[in-house]
């Protein structure tokens, strides 16, 4: 990789067939197979018109998807989701950098995000606190955290 990540975004609708493969793969090979959770990763969130992917691309050429997340809409909330970064790719605040401008994207709304609950400390750089108690997902810790809109 000779040149810095680029930054992109988009609905379902205007990804192209190479870019939603990347981010979906890079999903399947984080959350499924490195953290061992044979789960249904397709959830239908992902085709919903308002939904958004924000990813880093490799920009050497082969446009890699190198970190990914998602901003679901969940009636006047907002979600973050699906945080992955690629192995080789990690450390680099591309992850943090997604989660900034998915903040910037729900300006205005809370937020609500399940973390894998070692990464609470992460989440709340963001301003997110915990909002219930822990629980398991496909056998990992999670807690549900929340980014609350402040009082007018």
């Amino acid at each position: 990789m000779t040149d810095a990540p680029r930054l992109r975004q988009a609905p379902f609708a205007e990804l192209t067939p190479a870019e939603l493969y990347g981010i979906l793969r890079l999903r399947v090979d984080v959350f499924v197979v490195e953290q061992a959770c044979p789960y249904p990763e397709l959830d239908g969130r992902d085709t919903e018109p308002t939904t958004e992917h924000l990813w880093f691309a490799d920009d050497d050429g082969d446009g890699a998807v190198l970190a990914t997340i998602r901003v679901l809409h969940n009636g006047e909330d907002r979600a973050i989701g699906r945080v992955a970064t690629a192995v080789g790719a990690r450390g680099r605040g591309l992850s943090a950098e997604l989660v900034r401008r998915g903040l910037e994207l729900c300006a205005g709304r809370t937020v609500d995000i399940g973390a894998q609950a070692y990464l609470e400390g992460w989440y709340e750089r963001f301003g997110f606190r915990r909002s219930g108690p822990d629980y398991l997902e496909d056998g990992i810790p999670h807690l549900p955290m929340r980014l609350a809109v402040p009082a007018a």
